[in-house]
């Protein structure tokens, strides 16, 4: 048991959070090779040990052990490597929650080439911004018509993209996956010398899903997977040999996050439902039916689920649920807990890091808090001068003590951008500009991006808190809350309102929303102009674009 996780973490078991704190330790290898060390280290050891559950909702299901990664992964590694593909060269994936995404990650991890993780909602302007700032050489998409469509029209501007590779099926002028790996060996020698990777090596590029101008590429290296050991065996609690499931697209930086690295060096099987599209009653029925142990959504898949009926189904397999992406709503977790007896733990973190902050196993979740920072990384809550406030006030949540010691996990930079790399990671802390304060007990409570939190009438309102007021209310689904401008006060409290089923806009509503804020949290906080909507404005990663909202409405930031 826990034959991996021992050889990076000396020691696993903790008596408390403070004792967490103070002795977990990871050490990083001079050349950490996700590819080699973990996943071929299980097929070596435990042949037969499960490493992936795929199902889609065409009916398909296909389960693998790590000795069938190893061996299809090193046939693909194989079949890269005969299209030029080596160390240093990236390959762009647009994959969808294919298993095929497993298997070619890992070959290109043995490579030592780098992987841009890539949403299928990407226009053609996208692919080709992303293709020409990381001379991406290789595509490999899902057999999809927009996605493939979206590719062959960023082609011409393009001209870094050698190979374009087809999954799922075959297509003019692609090659075909199966075909490509079909005759391959089995056998996939680990490269050594200067072909060979350093765990500074830079493995992933994620380009994050800005809500305006173009998107930054983040950077992680080669040791990045064992920073989520962080977020796999203390936040999401997964268990060796059980099934957990992250829902997430491999477009995004939560799939590292939640379904492959730090759930495969804990020896966790991952559950992946290819979904078409979120349908929370199907969802719930694959929580059921496969019996997961740990399960990871965002919070608005809660959100959503609470609007089925959730105490028809069987969840009490979930030993663990958690949530991040966006803070979730105290009351959300309240009627979660009523209907499945379970708590949900929050994690808070971003595409540059692991979990930064959550309710780990020694505490006891509360609702709307993030929990507590994560050992290793040295957050506190900083002002604008670099000093950490005291319990109650807000601050910019911050990674600090860069110098003295770098953490595994967080990303070494931007690609190819050293001011913008400097001014983030290379002084004495990383300012993640969200704003947080924290109680006495050390519990820490999100406010909001630092250009989300209103100024009005000589106070500052943090969106989440009026959002929290608002999804107390049955009508309210979801909502984002945003500054508007107003003719006296320069500025007020604007809701935008996704209403529960069943629900209908009025002014009379309207009227009783803005009540019930003013009991809930102070008077003054209230939305003074509440709009209804059938869904909100969100980034592929699907988080609200309360920037987009703004700029609607004439506020300039």
């Amino acid at each position: 048991m826990d034959h991996i996780l021992k050889k990076y973490c000396p020691r696993i078991e903790f008596d408390s959070y403070e004792d967490f704190c103070e002795n977990f330790r990871i050490d990083v290898p001079e050349a950490f090779n996700f590819g080699f060390d973990v996943v071929d280290e299980w097929a070596r050891v435990e042949p037969g040990k499960r490493a992936l559950v795929w199902c889609d909702d065409a009916g398909e299901e296909r389960a693998f052990t790590f000795s069938d990664i190893a061996r299809l992964s090193n046939k693909a590694a194989n079949a890269f490597r005969k299209l030029g593909i080596g160390k240093g060269d990236v390959a762009m994936m647009i994959l969808r929650r294919r298993w095929e995404y497993w298997v070619c990650a890992v070959a290109l991890c043995k490579l030592g080439a780098t992987i841009i993780p890539a949403t299928l909602q990407l226009t053609s302007k996208d692919i080709a911004y992303r293709a020409n700032s990381a001379q991406v050489k290789m595509v490999v998409c899902v057999d999809d018509d927009y996605v493939c469509g979206q590719m062959d029209r960023a082609l011409p501007d393009s001209p870094s993209i050698a190979h374009r590779v087809v999954v799922a099926g075959e297509r003019a002028g692609w090659t075909a996956f199966d075909a490509l790996i079909a005759d391959e060996p089995e056998e996939f020698a680990r490269p050594v010398g200067e072909a060979g990777v350093t765990s500074k090596d830079t493995m992933l590029i994620y380009f994050t899903s800005g809500t305006t101008g173009l998107a930054k590429a983040v950077c992680h290296n080669f040791a990045h997977p064992l920073g989520h050991i962080l977020t796999a065996r203390y936040w999401q609690q997964v268990r060796e040999n059980e099934l957990h499931m992250s829902v997430t697209d491999s477009g995004w930086a939560k799939f590292g996050w939640g379904k492959i690295y730090g759930q495969w060096i804990c020896g966790t099987t991952v559950f992946a439902y290819d979904m078409d599209k979120f349908v929370p009653v199907k969802l719930l029925q694959k929580i059921q039916d496969y019996r997961l142990t740990t399960f990871c959504a965002p919070p608005t898949m809660y959100r959503f689920m609470l609007q089925e009926d959730v105490a028809s189904f069987d969840l009490s397999s979930v030993q663990n649920f958690a949530t991040a992406g966006e803070p979730l709503n105290a009351e959300v977790t309240i009627q979660w807990e009523r209907l499945t007896g379970k708590k949900i733990r929050e994690g808070f973190g971003q595409t540059e890091g692991p979990v930064l902050l959550a309710t780990f196993p020694w505490i006891e979740p509360r609702p709307g808090s993030m929990g507590k920072p994560s050992p290793l990384l040295n957050v506190k809550l900083l002002d604008e001068d670099g000093a950490e406030v005291p319990d109650g006030e807000e601050g910019a949540i911050c990674v600090t003590g860069l110098r003295e010691a770098y953490p595994p996990g967080l990303f070494t930079g931007y690609y190819q951008d050293e001011e913008r790399t400097r001014q983030a990671v290379g002084g004495d802390y990383y300012n993640l500009h969200d704003m947080a304060w924290r109680d006495s007990d050390g519990y820490c409570f999100f406010v909001g991006r630092n250009d989300d939190v209103i100024k009005c009438s000589g106070y500052r309102i943090g969106p989440f808190e009026v959002e929290s007021a608002l999804v107390e209310h049955p009508a309210v689904v979801e909502c984002a809350v945003t500054a508007a401008p107003d003719p006296i006060r320069g500025k007020v409290v604007k809701a935008t309102v996704v209403l529960a089923r069943g629900w209908e806009p009025s002014d009379e509503l309207v009227r009783e929303l803005q009540e019930h804020v003013k009991h809930t949290t102070a008077p003054y906080k209230y939305p003074r102009i509440v709009e209804f909507t059938d869904e909100l404005p969100k980034t592929i990663g699907g988080k609200i674009k309360r920037k987009l909202i703004r700029t609607r409405d004439g506020i300039e930031d």
